[in-house]
């Protein structure tokens, strides 16, 4: 079918019944990134892994997903988004079976990289077929904003419906959550979700896509390097290795005949902002709610599951204004509204700053309003991004802006990480203060380790320097 011929009309009953299956992957693929908090102790003591493979079940996911999100989106137009998604669909529920049965900590890491391959063809296929399904502005926003709400709901639930799972069964159900609900997507989606391709589709570039994966994997490995081993020699050279790979894959673009990335998308002025946009408020927020993690453990001195539950109010400001955003963008423009969004980020980042050092109401209120400003750009930015493109990109459109949001995630937590523990060390250059150990001036030995023995959980290489 080809999506460029397709008429401007509302959408009827059936397109909003499809919507609700397009959230089921969203709800999911999120869920099963935050459900690994909680099941790290149980799988350790099971598989023993050592703490490299430690580091990269927990990584592959994240890894793999951000590294083949462009591609699989392309792939989606060329061969069908719905058949993607399909395929996808599978795809995850055999990795979640091979991650539940794993035997030992290679095959746990192999499934999880599998599962971050398919939640990459997942994530795309769901937003370019809610682009091609809703038409009208209004409807469209308000279809995104569900996805998007989904999703963060997905993050929120993970560990509560985890930690429910790991009480009652062994480590592996955890990892099976997904499987039921894929394959009630496998039955119901060819019925509701209708199919869209172009009509001559351009075959798939073999040496760009894999040019386009490499590029993308070492920029974010090297970013995750500099995140959990800090800045050094290794990491920087993944990524000028990343940016070495993307100049000949942009050379490469500009010189095919059918490029795998169409670059004209970024000419578009709405494009680009919004792409901007998203990378700036997730940049802000992943690194800051890092910190206001580890800060009620480490400075607070709560447990792990204290902690978390503590983090609700500030998921729940997101699911809420991720449902709200569509309704006020029906009263203020797009344009305006995110920059409200992106100023009251800001407002609650600054709020924060002033924040007293045992202030919880403080600490708690800032993250909401962070919150609140993040999920009306997010769900706004990722509208605009996906409406801008032409209907026959919208699935490289939606690859792009899922790669954004993951890019700017890894580079919150991995710069700000690297400031915040450069502001420790040299704090401590002046004496350890008054009523802490003489041990938190050493930094950690292994990325796991707690920089201070007050600390509860070995979550985090960072401490507090307040």
């Amino acid at each position: 079918m080809d999506t460029t011929a397709l008429p401007q009309q509302k959408a009827g009953r059936k397109e909003w019944i499809g919507l609700a299956v397009l959230a089921l992957p969203a709800l999911l693929v999120s869920m099963d990134m935050t459900v690994m908090y909680l099941a790290v102790p149980a799988l350790s003591t099971a598989l023993k892994p050592d703490s490299v493979q430690l580091l990269w079940i927990s990584d592959s996911y994240g890894f793999l997903e951000a590294g083949f999100l462009i591609t699989m989106g392309t792939l989606g137009d060329r061969i069908g988004r719905r058949r993607l998604l399909l395929i996808g669909g599978v795809a995850f529920a055999i990795a979640s079976v091979a991650a539940a049965f794993s035997p030992g900590a290679l095959t746990l890491i192999f499934a999880r990289g599998m599962l971050g391959i398919a939640g990459a063809t997942l994530l795309p296929s769901t937003l370019s077929i809610i682009r091609n399904m809703f038409h009208d502005e209004a409807q469209r926003t308000t279809a995104i904003g569900a996805r998007t709400t989904c999703f963060s709901a997905g993050t929120m639930l993970g560990p509560l419906i985890g930690g429910f799972l790991l009480d009652k069964f062994w480590w592996g159900a955890v990892f099976l959550m997904p499987v039921p609900v894929m394959l009630l997507l496998l039955l119901i989606a060819p019925r509701l979700l209708p199919e869209f391709r172009a009509t001559r589709p351009a075959p798939m570039d073999l040496v760009s896509t894999g040019l386009l994966v490499m590029t993308v994997l070492a920029v974010i490995y090297g970013i995750k390097q500099i995140s959990q081993t800090g800045a050094g020699v290794l990491s920087f050279a993944f990524i000028v290795v990343g940016l070495v790979l993307g100049a000949a894959f942009w050379n490469r673009q500009r010189t095919i005949k059918d490029p795998l990335v169409d670059f004209s998308l970024f000419r578009n002025r709405t494009f680009t902002t919004s792409l901007s946009a998203l990378m700036i408020s997730l940049f802000t927020w992943s690194g800051i709610f890092l910190f206001v993690s580890q800060y009620l453990q480490l400075v607070l001195g709560m447990d792990a599951v204290t902690a978390g539950l503590l983090t609700i109010p500030s998921a729940a400001a997101s699911i809420v204004v991720c449902s709200l955003a569509p309704v006020l963008a029906r009263r203020i423009r797009r344009g305006p509204l995110m920059t409200i969004g992106l100023t009251v980020m800001g407002a609650g980042a600054a709020a924060l700053a002033f924040t007293g050092t045992h202030d919880l109401a403080g600490l708690l209120t800032g993250s909401v309003v962070i919150s609140l400003g993040c999920g009306t750009v997010v769900t706004l930015g990722i509208d605009m991004v996906v409406a801008s493109a032409p209907p026959q990109s919208a699935g490289a459109a939606a690859g792009i802006s899922e790669t954004s949001t993951t890019l700017g995630s890894a580079l919150g937590i991995a710069l700000l990480g690297s400031i915040w523990t450069a502001a420790y060390r040299a704090r401590m250059d002046f004496g350890v203060p008054a009523g802490i150990s003489s041990r938190c001036g050493k930094p950690p030995a292994t990325p796991l380790e707690p920089p201070c023995p007050r600390a509860s959980s070995s979550v985090s290489r960072w401490a507090p320097f307040l």
